[in-house]
């Protein structure tokens, strides 16, 4: 899908002609929109194919007055009721004013950006444009943090009442989540912090406040996912250790109960065999025999109740 934008009378609207346009939005393009962007704004090819990578870091390229920047975003997946994230590139490419958006899902920022209040002042100065997109990525990837940090102690109250493979498996959903965010975080931090040299785009005292704004959330982003990994790799730590400690009281009662139900049956099995034995002509041999397995195996209860490990 490629959507077109330009100001008009203080107002982003669409529009046809993208040669007109100051922000085109490409999300997941056909082949014909590829060639169409490429043909009538002068895109190199691989600026276009770069993004649509789900594999491509987040870096910064500049060839003949054209910049790529690629920086990774938050992408939600749900399945059923787990909820994991991963990140994919989002490619903004610079053409002299006009700013240029590739990706391979639409960003859910991007959704409202013509909405805000500062949008046809934000699309005028395409170099704010680029560093409020970067803010938006970062506060999106706070609102994902926040919602980790929700679902776990969800999934946590969960596990103290059934220790289920489920809930050990969304924790370890939310666990790779938060190493994908750690991942990108840093690339993207290393992106604006190359920009803030103004080597690739000339940055004014205006855009070089927003930039450092971007750049707090961004760090804050990437402190918050360090914590909660770290707190989250604890948690599955210690229901490890909980499930093998129960595993072992489970596993330490079975063998108390096989040992005191073997020895009535070792008794009957030497009863059983056809050699003498005591008590074999005596009328009451089956009642003596019986209360002495019954015996030795309370015997053996009580005491294996004695030493708690019943």
């Amino acid at each position: 899908m490629l959507t077109a934008y330009k100001v008009l009378n203080n107002k982003i609207v669409a529009c046809d002609d993208i040669n007109d346009a100051k922000w085109i939005n490409i999300i997941n393009p056909s082949q014909e929109e590829i060639q169409k962007a490429i043909d009538e704004l002068g895109i190199f090819p691989e600026f276009m194919r770069y993004p649509l990578d789900e594999e491509e870091p987040s870096r910064v390229e500049r060839d003949e007055g054209q910049l790529l920047i690629t920086i990774r975003i938050p992408d939600p997946r749900h399945e059923q009721d787990m909820v994991k994230y991963e990140t994919i590139p989002l490619g903004i490419i610079v053409i002299g004013p006009r700013v240029i958006t590739v990706c391979v899902k639409e960003p859910s920022f991007l959704e409202d950006l013509t909405l805000i209040k500062d949008a046809p002042r934000l699309l005028a100065d395409h170099i704010r444009f680029v560093f409020h997109i970067f803010l938006r990525t970062a506060n999106m990837y706070l609102r994902g943090l926040r919602l980790i940090d929700r679902l776990t102690s969800e999934y946590e109250d969960e596990l103290h009442r059934s220790l289920r493979n489920k809930e050990l498996i969304k924790l370890l959903n939310l666990e790779k989540s938060l190493v994908y965010f750690n991942t990108s975080l840093k690339a993207n931090d290393l992106v604006m912090a190359r920009l803030q040299s103004g080597r690739f785009l000339p940055v004014n005292e205006e855009n070089e406040e927003l930039l450092e704004d971007a750049q707090i959330e961004n760090q804050q982003a990437i402190e918050m996912a360090k914590i909660f990994s770290d707190i989250l790799s604890g948690m599955m730590d210690a229901y490890a250790s909980v499930i093998s400690n129960n595993l072992n009281i489970v596993m330490k009662f079975l063998t108390a109960v096989t040992i005191v139900l073997m020895l009535p049956n070792l008794v009957a099995s030497i009863y059983g065999m056809n050699i003498p034995l005591p008590f074999q002509n005596s009328p009451y041999a089956f009642a003596i025999v019986m209360g002495f397995a019954l015996f030795l195996a309370i015997g053996v209860a009580f005491y294996l109740i004695r030493k708690r490990i019943f």
